[in-house]
């Protein structure tokens, strides 16, 4: 209970928009949220050392799931997540409904809100930037940016963040833009704290001094994502690398075909939900679901020596 008590605190010591965050998957059963699933993986991941959740994000099947549906999710997870920080995502391409979106979530104790931009329509830089500043004005919460090109069709470009920075409701950015300048410049700026939103760029990005990441492999195995950040803090950088190598296969694994379906299956398999997503999504192949299963054996044969 000490060591518990400890954990805690420690957690509620670092910065907010830092460490490990996990973008939880929507557990279905039948065609509707199977809130009993849901409820078992945020107790799992509430005990991993893990920073903070994010909900209905794209791993979360957002875009499946109508406004009720999120707030229902949210409040599930706010429910039993602790002292762990929660962060919502909102997107849209309709300006109006997004900013009353987050109006309405004001009355949620939330860490953050993670906002991409308005997809379809590739808005300027100008139109990014007034759209941003335009939701941190309307949000109690944080905003955190949200750059994620190949979603959206518009990447937040450099110099359209730095801009936003200067936004105090504006304080931090997800960066899968897939540029090492803008994560450098973004980092060595140091107003936003940045987190890798990629899985790959993990190890990467904190080595620069980038805050953390927000990343669906950590479904599986957080401890060994909780133990590669820490081990990256402390300049133990040959843990961190035997750490991510070891990772690695299974992370090539997860994206070869569209998330969550790999993660899906493979929670399945260990028991937490069922192998269930939302049309247009589907089920991972009975191929790659072998290839992750080998992927993690050779994970667990490997984790005890990893985390001491």
């Amino acid at each position: 209970m000490q060591q518990e008590q400890q954990s805690q605190q420690s957690q509620q010591s670092q910065p907010v928009f830092s460490g490990i965050w996990l973008p939880l998957v929507t557990p279905f059963a039948g065609g509707a949220v199977d809130h009993a699933a849901l409820a078992r993986l945020v107790a799992r991941y509430a005990g991993s050392g893990i920073a903070g959740f994010v909900v209905c994000g794209s791993t979360g099947e957002a875009a499946a799931l109508d406004e009720d549906e999120q707030l229902a999710v949210l409040d599930a997870v706010l429910a039993g997540a602790g002292v762990l920080p929660v962060m919502m995502g909102v997107s849209g391409s309709n300006v109006r409904q997004v900013q009353a979106r987050v109006r309405r979530l004001a009355d949620r104790p939330l860490a953050g809100l993670l906002a991409p931009a308005p997809y379809y329509v590739r808005p300027s830089q100008a139109g990014l930037l007034d759209y941003f500043r335009g939701l941190a004005d309307s949000a109690a919460a944080p905003l955190v940016l949200y750059d994620i090109p190949y979603r959206t069709g518009v990447k937040i470009e450099p110099e359209t963040m730095l801009a936003l920075a200067a936004h105090p409701n504006i304080r931090a950015i997800k960066d899968c833009g897939g540029d090492y300048h803008g994560t450098q410049a973004a980092i060595a700026d140091g107003r936003l704290a940045v987190l890798a939103g990629e899985d790959h760029q993990l190890l990467g990005t904190l080595c620069l001094g980038g805050a953390g990441a927000i990343i669906a492999s950590a479904h599986l195995y957080p401890e060994l994502f909780v133990a590669l950040a820490r081990a990256v803090a402390q300049q133990r950088l040959e843990l961190a690398r035997r750490i991510f190598h070891t990772l690695m296969p299974m992370i090539r694994q997860f994206f070869s075909e569209p998330n969550p379906g790999p993660l899906k299956a493979m929670l399945a398999r260990q028991g937490w939900l069922r192998n269930e997503l939302r049309a247009p999504m589907t089920p991972a192949s009975e191929a790659l679901e072998a290839a992750l299963a080998q992927a993690c054996e050779q994970i667990e044969a490997a984790a005890p020596g990893l985390l001491g």
